[in-house]
């Protein structure tokens, strides 16, 4: 019945993660180099963990805003033009970042890349679900996550590598070469996507999907470019702090949650849908635990008895390359028990426990001070396979749950929602570490909301799992109650 090549699919969105992720890892590793080196455009600020937390976090004010405009238009035109266009911006704008000066630049050419990478993922979710046999649709969601990984190993690791290797010859200047290689790198990718994913194998690609998927992204995200940076501008103008300023892009996210539940009634159902709602809300602990370390592990290791920037990013890198075993093993996991009662919910709360429990033991471990790098790397190793399960098992979840014509809309709301972490954790961490002078209360914090997020979990209740939800005619499933 299946004779899509769903494996091809698999390895080109499973690269397409790798670059994704090493593009949008760039930052934290660069901003731990600028402060530990005094680049001025970090080390004129009197705070310069929370205006780099900022940095982070604009990246993400604009990554959120598309995740839902994303789903939007690939189910419209196409989830396979949706991916595609996302890797050529993001490929784009990485490299405009390394070409050009200035911190407004700066600014302004991440939150463009926010914008461009965010409509990535919930197309990637929804092609895989659509190309896949239903019952390997979990794993090969673990699978291709595995990416993630990998791009995210790269960026905390390769970032300060590059830079090493050119500062002899840049200087302070030596930040910029990652953004140059590795935006040109993924430019190249995506015009590898664009003949290696054929468009016949979309079925909701239609003529002229990708020209009209630019226009209708792009206006999005110059509508959006505008709003966010009227309000940095008026907010540094203003002399406001750094934690101030998410909180603004954090109130005007959720507006846009607003909005998008009262214009588009067609895609209500998977907002109003309480099990899925509850879902949104236990990933928003999930994202902002994944930028937490993504930004701050390099420098939270190297404070902690890391040594050399190079070496605690090796140390941190054991956290993120945990999701080769992680993703695939948390998808096979929970195609295993979809069928039963609860499975997916029960095997969900289980992991996200322990993985609670792990963060807690990181913690621990750093402020009994403890500084055995094996030992750390253990740990991150373990927390990390728990992680990127709980996140395969998140996305197979709201497969289950999501009516199947709206389904990139509501992999779109499932990270736009989960995206509020990622927004808050780089400037909020960076703010508690310049406050307390050190990163106790950050790491606390963290393993804090792990643990609301397995109270979210807990009261989710699937009566029946996802194998018998697909048995049923596509009548039914379309008028699922929300």
């Amino acid at each position: 019945m299946y004779t899509k090549p769903y494996k091809r699919v698999w390895g080109m969105l499973f690269l397409g993660w790798v670059f994704a992720y090493f593009d949008r890892t760039i930052t934290g590793p660069v901003v731990s180099w600028m402060i530990a080196n005094d680049v001025a455009l970090i080390a004129e600020s009197s705070n310069p963990y929370a205006l780099g937390g900022l940095l982070g976090s604009l990246f993400f004010a604009g990554y959120m805003l598309t995740q839902f405009p994303g789903g939007y238009f690939g189910d419209r035109y196409g989830h396979r033009n949706m991916v595609i266009l996302s890797i050529l911006w993001a490929g784009i704008t990485t490299f405009f970042t390394g070409l050009l000066e200035g911190l407004f630049v700066f600014v302004a050419l991440r939150i463009l890349t926010g914008l461009g990478e965010g409509a990535f993922y919930s197309n990637d979710r929804s092609l895989i679900a659509q190309v896949t046999p239903p019952k390997k649709v979990g794993l090969g969601m673990g699978i291709v996550m595995g990416g993630l990984s990998v791009g995210l190993t790269l960026g905390l690791v390769g970032t300060i590598y590059l830079i090493e290797w050119a500062a002899p010859f840049l200087g302070t200047d030596a930040w910029k070469s990652p953004f140059l290689i590795l935006g040109a790198l993924t430019i190249l990718f995506g015009l590898i996507m664009l003949k290696g994913i054929p468009n016949n194998i979309d079925e909701k690609s239609k003529p002229g999907g990708l020209i009209k998927s630019v226009k209708g992204l792009g206006s999005y995200s110059l509508l959006f470019l505008a709003i966010i940076l009227t309000v940095f501008i008026v907010t540094n103008n203003l002399g406001l702090s750094e934690g101030m300023m998410a909180a603004i892009f954090t109130v005007f996210s959720i507006l846009f949650v607003v909005y998008i539940y009262q214009s588009k009634k067609e895609v209500r159902p998977v907002l109003k849908n309480r099990n899925l709602f509850l879902l949104y809300l236990s990933a928003i602990p999930i994202m902002w635990h994944l930028w937490f370390y993504s930004f701050w592990s390099v420098s939270i290791v190297q404070e902690f008895g890391g040594g050399t920037l190079l070496t605690a990013a090796l140390v941190a890198s054991f956290n993120a390359i945990a999701g080769l075993i992680g993703f695939p093993l948390g998808g096979l996991i929970s195609d295993r028990v979809s069928h039963s009662e609860n499975g997916r919910r029960n095997v969900l709360l289980v992991l996200t426990v322990f993985f609670a429990l792990s963060v807690f033991l990181f913690a621990f471990y750093l402020m009994s001070g403890a500084s055995n790098l094996v030992v750390m790397s253990l740990i991150l190793f373990i927390s990390g396979i728990l992680f990127f399960a709980v996140q395969s098992i998140q996305h197979a979840f709201v497969s289950d749950l999501a009516p199947v014509e709206h389904r990139g809309s509501a992999f779109g709301l499932w990270n736009l929602i989960a995206e509020f972490g990622a927004l808050l954790s780089p400037v909020v961490s960076g703010v508690l570490r310049d406050s307390t002078n050190g990163w106790s209360a950050p790491l606390l914090l963290d393993g804090t909301l792990v643990a609301a997020s397995c109270v979210c979990i807990l009261f989710i209740v699937q009566k029946t799992g996802s194998k018998e939800k697909m048995e049923k005619p596509r009548t039914k499933e379309v008028s699922m109650t929300p």
